[in-house]
């Protein structure tokens, strides 16, 4: 396989990371309005369009913050498309919960809204993954160099750690262990939600020590610095992991 991975259209090609981009927000959104369609949901149609527009605004901002904070470094090259230019995932996620709590707050919504987002999130980031796995080493999402049997030459003639397979298969267990709790246990209103950014959040703070970037003095990346502070957020997930669930009567 030669990296990045396009479709060919006459003399070009369009990259898989573009499709499989739109095909995560569209089938993600589709996942999701099947969910609720099937899911008592306390939150009206209107506050969820709210809520939307909060996490959205949210998500854009903490997106590009920390990620031109990856590199600071780079700081003095701020400009407009420089800005745009750099995104991650963690920080869309962190800016999305701010957006939204805000968002709930100012309208007086107390019941969780991120739970029915679960399942499609994941879905989304799978098959987004799979578009950063084909580009190569075009989004930076690869590892670093491994010698290990499942590294792979991204197009450099370096072998990596491919970490966003490894992201990949962390969205699928996941998904099948939020499954296996929720058959033997009723979550709590807002656990699924927290169960998956707090095990996110230590998933990316882990694997991030096998991904090239820049690392501060203390040894950590900004991106790891921001994943301690949600799940210092988060806290209760790890310590009273107990209040998350209830079991069936």
């Amino acid at each position: 396989m030669h990296f990045p991975v396009n479709i060919p259209v006459g003399k070009s090609g369009i990259p898989i990371h573009f499709v499989c981009e739109m095909l995560a927000y569209t089938l993600g959104y589709r996942y999701y309005t099947y969910l609720r369609r099937h899911t008592h949901d306390l939150i009206s149609t209107q506050h969820r369009i709210i809520i939307f527009i909060g996490a959205a605004a949210g998500a854009f901002l903490g997106s590009h913050i920390i990620g031109i904070l990856e590199n600071p470094m780079q700081l003095n090259r701020m400009g407009y498309l420089y800005f745009m230019g750099n995104t991650t995932i963690v920080g869309g996620l962190l800016g999305g919960l701010i957006g939204v709590e805000l968002t709930k707050k100012r309208i007086g919504v107390t019941v969780s809204s991120g739970d029915l987002m679960v399942y499609p999130i994941i879905l989304g980031m799978i098959i987004g993954r799979l578009g950063c796995f084909f580009s190569g080493l075009q989004d930076g999402t690869y590892g670093t160099p491994s010698t290990l049997p499942w590294a792979i030459d991204f197009g450099d003639g370096v072998r990596r750690h491919p970490t966003n397979l490894y992201e990949i298969l962390f969205w699928i267990a996941l998904w099948f262990t939020l499954l296996a709790i929720e058959n033997q246990r009723q979550l709590a209103n807002g656990a699924r939600f927290k169960i998956m950014m707090a095990a996110y959040l230590l998933f990316r703070f882990t694997v991030e020590f096998i991904k090239p970037g820049y690392f501060f003095s203390l040894g950590l990346s900004t991106i790891q610095l921001a994943c301690l502070c949600g799940i210092a957020y988060y806290y209760k997930v790890f310590v009273y992991p107990n209040q998350l669930t209830q079991t069936y009567a």
